[in-house]
């Protein structure tokens, strides 16, 4: 599949997550269609605990706040289990959702798989309405799109 355009429909999934918070762990069903009314920052990151992965998410956690402010919430995903995201939320006081794509499922629907490492690393912003407003995807996972600029995206809707 495709990369989608800016404008378009975000495509829909249905994913496993776990949420933190004070601690406790959540683990729950996080679906695209279900969530509207408020915009939606989807990180798709390559790997729990790698060094970049791991700044990046901890940068947005930081700015959690901040993200609220716009009224968005942020959801971390990548292609390890649950698990996996419950050690690495645990690890770096990580309080926003993390979901489980270990069947590729978002994945494939939003163009980002890459052969042999799993996915680019890319974030995509949907409005309360489920429209696709503004993304990045890298062509290589080196680097992230800071806080900043996706506060300024979000600041735009």
């Amino acid at each position: 599949m495709s990369i989608p355009d800016v404008g378009a429909v975000a495509p829909d999934f249905t994913l496993p997550g776990i949420t933190m918070a004070s601690g406790e762990v959540t683990r729950s069903d996080f679906a695209l269609s279900a969530h509207r009314g408020s915009p939606l920052v989807l990180a798709f990151y390559p790997g729990d605990e790698t060094a970049v992965c791991t700044a990046q998410l901890c940068s947005y956690q930081a700015e959690l706040t901040g993200f609220k402010d716009t009224g968005a919430e942020v959801w971390g995903i990548s292609k390890q289990g649950l698990d996996s995201h419950e050690r690495f939320a645990r690890k770096e006081g990580l309080e926003f959702p993390l979901l489980a794509d270990e069947a590729g499922e978002a994945v494939a629907a939003f163009g980002i798989g890459l052969p042999g490492i799993g996915l680019r690393r890319s974030v995509f912003i949907v409005d309360a309405e489920g429209i696709l407003r503004w993304k990045h995807v890298a062509l290589v996972g080196a680097r992230f799109q800071k806080p900043d600029a996706l506060k300024k995206a979000l600041a735009s809707l």
